[in-house]
């Protein structure tokens, strides 16, 4: 026996250091080729004096081009500046992907050996400099001096460039509260906001607004002129994983609020102040077969109530406030279009409807990785979301999106592949300077060509107590409740409380109590996500599934709830079905991931709630499986109702 464990653990230990060693001889490699990228730049832009005026020599000619000069018209300066850029720079233009940070400020050049998820990121300089890309998705989150840092190192690579094209920096959704791995990405100096499913839960359109333009302030201050979002699509089909990301079920609501955002980050139209808006997934993604999330195959929307027009109206109302850029969704709209493909490839979506009916002259950009699998350490962690050409290649996937109408390729870098197609005239280099214009014409609206640096007095924003306080008003806005027995709530102060389920436990409320000397248990519930079985890495950590609680779990619930009077806290990313555990309750509160020192503050009536529930509450299993994917309200005896919600 002795001999087998050492044995084993000699393996482990041979192994260990055989990958500590790859990775040693690797990382110097990367280190290496980082320093050949950099050799390849430019100085910085010299400074011309125009009158008063003090302006960037950003091609490095010694006279001030017409893109340079900012008294010229946008669309002077961009057409002078697209006839200068080459066939790489145009296709460099054309992708955005993720790029890494590292904790320090500087450029992620190595991946991290403790974080896997660096290794899809590359290197800084391969994609800056050899690719010659200029746009990118950050999921970094590390210090607000740091992130200033970072956004002015790679600004300052950006202008080294041949023709000192400004990066455009984007990211997801960061203002919400919990510290977990989503979507939505953890940022603690930022303000803290519900869940966009709790802001339809306010129904408040001046109080997305506002949370829309605090979103800007805190975002250019990091260097963020591009957000991912916000999610107009409707959520009619409850098992979906997105649902928390949406505003709900409500499409005139999901309108207003739509709306609202758009305006509030943008401002009447996009300028130097502005954070350009992308709004997704066009025309409507909360119809998945199934539920069964479309970064998977099958990639399915399905329509069988005939709604299809009906998800196309927060779209609209985007449209209406001028949204700048869309972003179609990866799935195959099933029997709408002439052709079952994805949402990107598809052309009925991107020109017959975004470009032909609506006119929408922004940019067209695909959701992130549709042509090739995402494969950090040779793993596939996610297939590429090519639904309905999955039998195309590279290149054909390639030409098929730009037949399609799109802009720009999400979560891709294949510049190499892109010019050797326009180069060979696969690619129509006049197609292509159409969507590089509308690009730069986004650059240059937000400023980013006249001075994209930050100085550190940007960073004053996150001090800003109103801002905290506005979100905090949201989130006291946003909690519904749902239930409330013998009006139990507003708890009594002597109370004695038993906390169960709570990530922690702030006692400036109230003393608490172990189980057996409590006169109630305030019970934190989360929506079922038991995960899924899948091959792929993503599909597994997103989750899904039914929308009911495995039987072992209700009997525990049920075990500790008859124990003592229970509040039942029920923090919903989908509609969970509690019809079993709820009859064990006294009182029962929606939450949309609020702070939880918050939540015990309506428990004790420090404020009265006024929420609404932004979706349909299902009975059963059997009546999920009965709806249709794309119809609002059509649970049969939901347990409890859209709109519904309590007070004091």
């Amino acid at each position: 026996m002795k001999r087998i464990v050492k044995l084993f653990l000699l393996t482990i230990s041979t192994i260990f250091l055989l990958l500590i060693t790859i990775y040693i001889f690797f990382s110097i490699k990367w280190k290496l080729d980082s320093i050949k990228n950099f050799d390849l730049l430019g100085d910085k832009a010299p400074i011309i004096n125009l009158g008063e005026n003090s302006l960037r020599d950003l091609n490095k000619n010694g006279r001030l081009d017409p893109y340079e000069n900012p008294n010229n018209t946008i669309e002077v300066r961009v057409e002078d500046l697209v006839n200068q850029m080459t066939i790489e720079e145009k296709a460099g233009s054309i992708f955005i992907n993720m790029i890494g940070v590292n904790a320090d400020g500087t450029l992620m050049e190595v991946p991290n050996l403790f974080n896997p998820f660096s290794f899809l990121m590359g290197s800084s300089s391969e994609k800056l400099i050899l690719k010659k890309m200029n746009h990118f998705n950050i999921r970094a989150s590390h210090s607000k001096e740091n992130m200033l840092k970072w956004h002015n190192k790679i600004q300052e690579i950006g202008e080294r460039s041949r023709l000192g094209i400004p990066i455009t920096i984007a990211s997801d959704p960061r203002h919400g509260v919990p510290n977990t791995f989503g979507a939505s990405i953890f940022t603690p100096y930022f303000s803290k906001w519900p869940s966009a499913l709790g802001l339809g839960a306010t129904q408040d359109s001046l109080l997305v607004y506002e949370h829309a333009k605090i979103v800007k302030e805190e975002y250019k201050a990091i260097g963020i002129r591009v957000a991912l979002g916000p999610m107009a699509d409707i959520s009619t089909e409850p098992r979906w994983v997105r649902v928390d990301g949406t505003f709900g079920e409500d499409f005139l609501i999901n309108s207003k609020l739509t709306a609202a955002y758009v305006k509030g980050i943008q401002g009447d139209s996009i300028g130097i102040n502005s954070v350009a808006s992308m709004v997704k997934h066009f025309p409507g993604a909360g119809t998945p077969l199934d539920g069964n999330d479309t970064h998977f195959p099958p990639g399915i929307q399905t329509y069988p109530g005939g709604e299809f027009d009906k998800h196309l109206k927060p779209f609209e109302a985007a449209f209406n406030v001028g949204v700048s850029s869309v972003m179609p969704y990866y799935s195959i709209p099933k029997g709408i279009t002439s052709e079952d493909v994805g949402g990107g490839y598809n052309k009925d979506i991107i020109t017959g409807l975004l470009r032909e009916k609506y006119n929408f002259q922004g940019i067209i950009c695909t959701d992130w990785a549709t042509i090739t699998d995402l494969k950090p350490l040779g793993i596939i962690f996610k297939p590429a979301s090519a639904h309905g050409v999955e039998h195309l290649n590279t290149d054909q996937r390639l030409k098929k999106l730009f037949d399609a109408g799109i802009d720009m390729v999400g979560g891709e870098s294949l510049t190499n592949e892109l010019s050797e197609l326009i180069k060979k005239d696969e690619i129509s280099l006049t197609r292509i300077d159409e969507s590089v214009k509308r690009i730069m014409k986004q650059k240059f609206q937000l400023g980013l060509f006249d001075n994209p640096y930050l100085d550190l007095k940007a960073l004053n924003v996150y001090n800003n107590q109103e801002n905290l306080n506005k979100g905090i008003e949201a989130q006291k806005k946003s909690l519904v409740l749902l239930k409330n027995n013998q009006k139990l709530l507003p708890l009594k102060k002597e109370a004695k409380v038993y906390l169960h389920g709570f990530d922690f436990y702030p006692n400036s409320l109230f003393q608490s109590y172990s189980l057996e000397n409590a006169d109630i248990i305030i019970a934190k519930v989360k929506s079922p996500n038991y995960g899924k079985d899948s091959e792929y890495l993503m599909e597994k950590m997103i989750g899904g599934g039914d929308l009911d609680f495995l039987e072992s779990d209700v009997n525990q619930m049920i075990k500790l709830f008859k124990s003592k009077p229970t509040i039942i806290v029920l923090n919903l990313k989908r509609p969970a079905i509690i019809s079993k555990i709820e009859p064990y309750s006294e009182a029962i509160i929606a939450d949309f991931d609020v702070d939880e020192k918050i939540i015990l503050e309506l428990i004790y009536g420090e404020f009265s709630p006024t929420g609404k529930l932004p979706i349909q509450l299902p009975s059963s299993m059997e009546s999920v499986l009965e709806q249709d994917e794309d119809v609002p309200f059509d649970l049969k005896n939901p347990l409890y109702d859209y709109g519904h919600g309590l007070s004091f």
